[in-house]
């Protein structure tokens, strides 16, 4: 029981990023900026260690990736610019990203101070860096959305051994409980108009992408195909969503090291093209937000095994 508890937490979004199993083979990590229209890819870094989930900053001026809990800035040429600094969240995992207006980064730090095993809570801080200013008490939480307003956030949650859709003000406070249906609800991501949230749900029994009103009300699966689909990310059109596929059963989880892709969704006719062939990747690929603020472009990362 304990060994199945250990593995569904680093499973689950938001595992730290020097996975122990990782530890054991080397890893080149490569960060690609994908034309959604041409298909074309170009890996603006490539380099013989582990990073993950690149948001790209409102103003389109660079990239955040995380590695080793610190959050990284790199510029659209692949150029490094140094540390964001997160003060006391020195433990960052994989959800993470910036308010529309570009002024405040939400993160999840795997804070000590809550408990061991599970630990992450959600902070929020300045977009430039600064001290963090925790908004839920309560743990795990993982982040994954904010409104257009700024205003409420979006995240999974484990709460009475169920994982769900929750969503708090950014000030902190009570939450609200959006989803309840069995398996795992994850990934949950506002539209840019602030009138869907999407997410993906477990409750079929597979991993599949749904939406829903802010207030939880009209859940409506999207999917309904043969691969597991992770991490709706809605365009700044609100047109399309772009997410990513296990071509295998995952039972639940999103390990790395799997084959994947990408694949994009059309909100109106439900129709959905791949936006990339199959690469190694899955967890810390396509976690967060990832789309250009011309929404032309979506950032990801794909690895390379050896030994």
């Amino acid at each position: 029981m304990l060994k199945f508890i250990i593995f569904l937490f680093f499973s689950l979004s938001a595992s730290v990023t020097s996975l122990t199993s990782q530890n054991m083979e080397k890893i080149e990590s490569l960060l690609v900026i994908l034309d959604t229209q041409t298909g074309k890819e170009s890996v603006i870094l490539k380099e013989n260690r582990h990073f993950e989930a690149p948001n790209w900053s409102r103003d389109g001026k660079f990239l955040l990736i995380n590695a080793n809990g610190k959050l990284e800035k790199i510029s659209p040429e692949g150029k490094k610019m140094g540390l964001l600094p997160t003060g006391i969240a020195d433990k960052c995992n994989n959800d993470h990203g910036f308010s529309f207006d570009g002024k405040t980064l939400i993160i999840s730090h795997n804070d000590p101070i809550a408990a061991t095993g599970a630990n992450s809570r959600i902070f929020k801080v300045p977009s430039e860096g600064g001290e963090p200013e925790l908004v839920t008490t309560l743990f795990p939480s993982y982040w994954h959305g904010i409104s257009p307003d700024g205003q409420t956030l979006v995240y999974c949650a484990n709460r009475n051994e169920s994982w769900d859709v929750y969503a708090i003000s950014i000030h902190g406070g009570p939450e609200t409980r959006l989803t309840d249906a069995p398996g795992l609800d994850d990934g949950p991501e506002y539209s840019y108009d602030g009138q869907w949230i999407y997410f993906n749900s477990h409750r079929t029994g597979r991993m599949h992408v749904y939406r829903m009103k802010p207030d939880g009300t009209k859940q409506e699966q999207l999917t309904f195909d043969a691969f597991d689909n992770w991490f709706p990310h809605p365009s700044p059109d609100n047109r399309t969503v772009a997410f990513i596929s296990y071509l295998e059963d995952q039972k639940g989880q999103h390990p790395f090291g799997r084959e994947v892709k990408l694949r994009l969704l059309d909100t109106q006719t439900k129709e959905i093209r791949d936006l990339t062939p199959v690469f190694y990747g899955g967890q810390g690929s396509f976690n967060v937000h990832s789309w250009s603020p011309d929404g032309k472009k979506l950032a990801f990362v794909k690895y390379t095994r050896f030994n």
